[in-house]
Formats: C-alpha cells, sequence, structure tokens
C-alpha cells in the first residue's frame, strides 16, 4: 500500500509534548509502510503565527529526528490555491454566497440553537445576489443522511448530517478558513493517512464533505486520544505538558523521549524499551488504544536512565560537557577522560544528563574542590591527618586494579586501627566536595592517585 502521512502543527507555540507524539505516531507508520512522511506548518492564522514558534518547532522535530522528507510546506504559501478550489466548487454549486450581516448571523445561530437543528443560511438557493456586497463562501452540506468514517483508531463513527453546519470555506475578505486548507493541503501533497488527536474528529465529518463536494478521494483517519496526566487530569504543565525544548533543557535523551512517547497510547505486547527501528518494524496502525494516555514524569526519568546506560560512553561524556559549557561550567583538560572513567558509577545514580552534570561537577576542576561551610567542618585535624596519611598509603600503592587497591585499603585500615567510616566521608568530601559519591575505589581510579594525593594536600597542609 502507498502510505503518505503528515504533521501539521500551528505555529502558535512551541513543539508540546502531544504534538511530538503525533508527529513520532505518523513518522513510524509512514516508514512502517515504506512511504512518505511530511511536515505542514498551519500558519494560516497571522494573528497567532510567529517566527519564532515556527522555529521552535523546526529545531523541535530536528532534535527528535522526525524532519519531514521533505521541505516543510507552509500552508499560507498555497492561499491563491485554496481561492481556487472554493470558486470551482461555486461553479458547481456544491458551494455557495452567503451575504449575511453579522447581526443575522447571531439572530441565525441563536434559532438554530434554540431549534436544535444544524446553520442554513437563507442565501443557500437564492440567486438575487447584492452587487459589491461583502460575502462568505460556504458549503452546501447534505440535508439528510448519516456521514460514516472507518476511524483506524475509534473504530467506525457516524454522524446525523443535519446536525452539520454549511461551513465557511472563505470569509469575507477572501482569506480561507482552516477547514479547506487542510483539506487542499492534504489533497495536494497526495497525503493518504491522517494521523492526529481525537479532538479533530468532529472536523473529520466536515472535511469529509469538502473532499466529497470536490471530488476527491477521502483519506483514511485515525483519531488519537489525547495525554493525560498520571492523576488522569487533563493533561497540564504541573504534570509535563511543556515544549519539547524544556526536555531537552531537562537533560532528556532525544531517544528516551521518543521512546516513552511511543508507548503513550500504543503498545507491543509488554515491550517498554526499544530502539526507533524496533518501533518502526512494529507500527503498523494498529494496538493504538482508545483511551487517553497517562504522562508520568518519573517513568519518563526511568526510560531516560535506561538509555543513558546504552548509548555510547563519549556520547554521553559529550551530552555532559555541553550541558557543562552552558551552565558556565569550564572542562579541566582531564574531565572528559574523568567523566568517561565515573560513567558506569554515576548513571545508575542520575536520571538526566542535568542531574549528571550536577552529580560530576567534582570533574571539572583540577585540584581540590572549592567546600560548603558545611562541608569544611566535618575536617577537624584528626580527619587531616588521616587523610594525609591516606595520601602518603596511596603514594606507595601498587594496585593496578579496584579489587587490588579494595585489599590494600583494607590493610591500611587495619594496621591504623580505623574503620572505612573513619576516612569514607572527609575522603569524600575533599575530593567531590560532597559526601555523598560513588565507592572510593571507583573515585580513585576514575581519575588517579596523583589527583586523588593532590586533591588531599591542597586542603589538609
Amino acid at each position: 500500500m502507498s502510505v503518505v502521512t503528515r504533521f501539521a502543527p500551528s505555529p502558535t507555540g512551541f513543539l508540546h509534548i502531544g504534538g511530538a507524539r503525533t508527529a513520532l505516531f505518523n513518522y513510524l507508520f509512514a516508514r512502517h509502510h515504506g512511504g512518505k512522511y511530511l511536515v505542514r506548518v498551519e500558519d494560516t492564522d497571522k494573528k497567532r503565527s510567529t517566527s519564532e514558534a515556527i522555529d521552535a518547532i523546526a529545531e523541535g522535530l530536528g532534535w527528535l529526528g522526525l524532519e519531514g522528507d521533505m521541505p516543510a510546506i507552509m500552508q499560507s504559501e498555497n492561499e491563491s490555491r485554496h481561492r481556487q478550489i472554493a470558486e470551482k466548487m461555486l461553479a458547481e454549486d456544491t458551494a455557495y454566497k452567503c451575504f449575511l450581516s453579522d447581526d443575522e448571523l447571531s439572530e441565525l445561530r441563536q434559532h438554530c440553537r434554540e431549534n436544535g437543528t444544524a446553520l442554513r443560511s437563507p442565501w443557500r438557493d437564492r440567486t438575487d445576489h447584492p452587487a459589491d456586497a461583502p460575502y462568505v463562501v460556504r458549503l452546501r452540506m447534505p440535508d439528510a443522511g448519516t456521514t460514516v468514517i472507518d476511524d483506524i483508531v475509534q473504530g467506525q463513527v457516524s454522524v446525523n448530517n443535519t446536525t452539520l453546519d454549511d461551513l465557511v470555506m472563505l470569509r469575507s475578505d477572501g482569506s480561507p478558513t482552516y477547514m479547506l486548507a487542510v483539506v487542499v493541503d492534504d489533497h495536494d501533497m497526495g497525503v493518504t493517512h491522517i494521523l492526529r488527536g481525537d479532538d479533530h474528529l468532529n472536523n473529520a465529518f466536515r472535511q469529509y464533505h469538502i473532499y466529497s463536494a470536490a471530488g476527491w478521494q477521502i483519506p483514511i483517519f485515525g483519531h488519537i486520544p489525547l495525554i493525560y496526566g498520571a492523576d488522569g487530569a487533563k493533561l497540564s504543565k504541573r504534570h509535563g505538558a511543556l515544549g519539547v525544548e524544556a526536555y531537552r533543557e531537562m537533560g532528556i535523551l532525544p531517544q528516551a523521549l521518543l521512546n516513552y512517547l511511543a508507548r503513550l497510547g500504543w503498545s507491543h505486547g509488554d515491550d517498554e524499551l526499544f530502539t526507533l527501528e524496533q518501533a518502526i518494524s512494529w507500527f503498523d496502525g494498529t494496538s493504538i488504544g482508545k483511551s487517553p494516555a497517562r504522562f508520568d514524569m518519573e517513568k519518563l526519568q526511568g526510560v531516560n536512565n535506561h538509555w543513558m546506560r546504552k548509548i555510547d560512553t563519549q556520547d554521553l561524556v559529550q551530552s555532559v560537557l555541553d550541558f557543562g559549557k552552558k551552565t558556565g561550567k569550564t572542562p579541566h583538560q582531564d574531565t572528559a577522560t574523568w567523566l568517561a572513567n565515573m560513567m558506569p558509577c554515576y548513571t545508575e545514580r542520575a536520571n538526566t544528563i542535568n542531574e549528571l552534570l550536577n552529580q560530576t561537577g567534582w570533574l571539572f576542576v583540577s585540584g581540590a574542590p572549592e567546600l560548603s561551610e558545611q562541608a569544611a567542618a566535618q575536617l577537624n585535624d584528626e580527619a587531616r591527618a588521616r587523610l594525609l596519611s591516606f595520601a602518603a598509603f596511596l603514594n606507595k600503592s601498587e594496585a593496578q586494579n579496584t579489587d587490588a587497591l579494595n585489599d590494600e585499603m583494607n590493610q591500611w585500615l587495619n594496621d591504623n586501627g580505623l574503620r572505612m567510616k573513619d576516612i569514607g566521608i572527609p575522603l569524600r568530601i575533599v575530593v567531590t566536595g560532597s559526601k555523598s559519591a560513588p565507592s572510593l575505589v571507583d573515585i580513585i581510579f576514575g581519575v588517579g592517585f596523583k589527583e586523588i594525593q593532590n586533591r588531599i594536600e591542597q586542603i589538609c597542609l
């Protein structure tokens, strides 16, 4: 089957999490069927569309790897084509000119509400058009029957045609409405399958009749339930309804966000963690649930931790270095090496790149870190003397691996009548600036014996 999907965001804000999932589903479906995935920016609302939002959407899609197979289409560039189709419908009498004034339209709408009928303008069948008077172009909806859509997510859905208003396709200034523009662009782009949020389901019934009036084949629809918060309430910023760039800034990896979004409303057995390539091979348009998906920030962070441990160590190190530069941390010449050595320890403790950066800040400096008053207070004279003795021990150590060093350290502690707790916290403080850190032997081998001795001596002498 020849498949063409599209993602069509409105540039009135950033690429939010729901939009990113819609883009992903369209991408996966097209890739699974060997088809095309396209992007169209629906910028016909000139008052709300901004160039900043267009750039942000493009950047977000680029970060996720969900750019279209062709350069993005700007809907506003197709306005003459939209008007052409409306004029054609006028000529074929599938549309008509409506000359209702604002007051007349308000009165008619009130009448329709009170009587439970769809809007049918009195100009529908009139030919005595006033000269030079403003008008809108309305679609002539059927007066009887039922519109049925076989939705690949929702199943068969229908609506009584007597509930469908004669919708406006051209405004009085000649500009096309969203309804008309979407249908014309989807047809001209060759879109075969439209996967989008189920808040567009009502639009589908109306767009169905624009396709019919134009004499075009109607695409296959799939309306995906929206994303809710973990508490079952409508998704808001407190749940994580943020722009994609916010997740990038907090240190979520793109592959982790894609993995998590794919599981929001779609499943493949019990698989929770999978690559994009696996998702492509599985995503055939089935197994999309009819119930709203629930967004869980903690679960997203858990998925991110999985991918931090899976990706190449050097790529992860570079991500930490890049985040460090954004916050003003200038790496030391050995920082990259130290980070690479210590990553296996820290990826078990951190869920995001930002957390990794915060926990490994001591690796961005050469020599002793700056100590807080609380940390420095734990380094009394006795602790400092023990640390200097430990530095002398390290200077003589011949351990070549962590097991050998651990044995030597235990022997040194016994010889000096000490326990690990007597040296552990003070040593972590002078080396990392914090009481909480990986095991001592991992720290020592991570940065090297000389660096440990150097940091001890800088603080304790």
